[in-house]
């Protein structure tokens, strides 16, 4: 049996007719940028979220990117100032920080959860620090009421970046609505995929809105008037309108990952493995399934599943403070000793989890899991 990490080409045919369908509405429309499919979609996800404001950008690393600079040029950061992040994520969340000059302060993850440990924040704040960016890595919910608390307490902003966790809640509420501003990626791999690079913010705030919408538009806020020396950074229809498609049918999704999920906790049964802890539904949408596979194993068992027809990906094989890009960064020199993170590294294999996967595929992937 053939089991994909994840089919790109059957998660789009789950709803490919109407995809097809919104993609031939704009081209045969005329209008490829800046138009009503943007704005479409920018309502539906700012309102699906529970949100003012959406800024359909780029991609991802921009939708962060744009936080931070709008953030420099409203005047609440400057360069040299420092963010708060877990040191256990994607290089992109750091790559958002270092472009806009400002210093990430790495904190290790718990290794229960594998988001960003809330007991830890409180000692790396200094007068430098003006935030705390968490990450709902593999669509686990990082937020805790303890960095609320923290935020009002040291009048910290509170930057999502919510990549991995579409649809999401903490307490009732949707991730990228929690604090003061979010960064979505719309990568085809994620829970709400486009067909390409694409991505968003979104805020309650609309002097941060408006800066945000000019500096993806090369800084424009008016057609020739440049008021900041912004980017090309804007989504386009047609993205727009097949991600206004698929955000229709994104918690019918999220609910067959979670069954998925709890199929594999409720199965796999190997001692090499450790699963993190189980969280409630309404705080993981599985975009990932990560598991830790122990005694310098992790190689081996990946092998082993591609060797049976099994997609595995492992998220991710270095950690940022170790990548060369920052190795000369004054803020990793000497270079930055983070136990549990580069563990994580070492140890973390993603299973295949999406909504197109049968019973028959979960259960092979288990039974193979088991007895390896």
């Amino acid at each position: 049996m053939q089991v994909p990490f994840l089919s790109l080409k059957d998660v789009t045919n789950m709803h490919g007719d109407e995809i097809r369908d919104a993609a031939r509405r704009v081209i045969d429309s005329g209008w490829y940028l800046q138009g009503k499919e943007n704005e479409l979609f920018e309502q539906h996800y700012a309102d699906y979220i529970g949100i003012k404001y959406c800024i359909g950008c780029a991609n991802g690393l921009d939708a962060l990117t744009w936080i931070w600079r709008a953030y420099i040029e409203l005047g609440v950061m400057q360069p040299g100032d420092e963010v708060i992040l877990p040191a256990n994520t994607y290089i992109a969340t750091h790559l958002s920080i270092t472009e806009n000059g400002l210093v990430p302060v790495c904190v290790e993850p718990d290794p229960k959860t594998l988001e960003i440990d809330d007991s830890l924040i409180e000692a790396a704040i200094t007068p430098r620090t003006k935030a705390i960016c968490i990450v709902h890595l593999y669509g686990r919910c990082a937020m805790a009421d303890k960095i609320a608390e923290l935020c009002k307490k040291y009048n910290l902003k509170l930057v999502e970046d919510n990549a991995q966790a579409h649809g999401c809640r903490f307490n009732g509420k949707r991730t990228g609505s929690l604090g003061d501003a979010a960064g979505h990626s719309f990568y085809p791999g994620k829970n709400l995929g486009a067909l390409g690079d694409a991505g968003a913010v979104t805020t309650n705030d609309p002097e941060l809105a408006a800066a945000i919408r000019a500096l993806a538009n090369y800084g424009s806020q008016k057609k020739y008037v440049f008021k900041y020396t912004g980017r090309n950074s804007r989504l386009d229809e047609i993205q727009a309108a097949i991600l206004d498609v698929k955000l229709k049918y994104l918690d019918e999704d999220i609910k067959k990952r979670q069954e998925v999920a709890a199929y594999y906790y409720d199965h796999i049964s190997n001692p090499l493995i450790e699963l993190p802890t189980r969280l409630p539904d309404e705080n993981n949408v599985y975009h990932l399934f990560p598991i830790i596979v122990k005694e310098g194993k992790r190689d081996a068992l990946h092998d082993y599943l591609e060797q049976n027809g099994i997609g595995t990906v492992i998220h991710y094989p270095i950690a940022p403070h170790k990548q060369e890009c920052y190795a000369k960064e004054t803020w990793n020199i000497p270079q930055l000793s983070l136990t549990i993170t580069e563990m994580l590294a070492d140890t973390e294999l993603s299973l295949p989890i999406s909504p197109c996967m049968s019973l028959e595929q979960v259960e092979y992937v288990i039974e193979c899991i088991n007895k390896s």
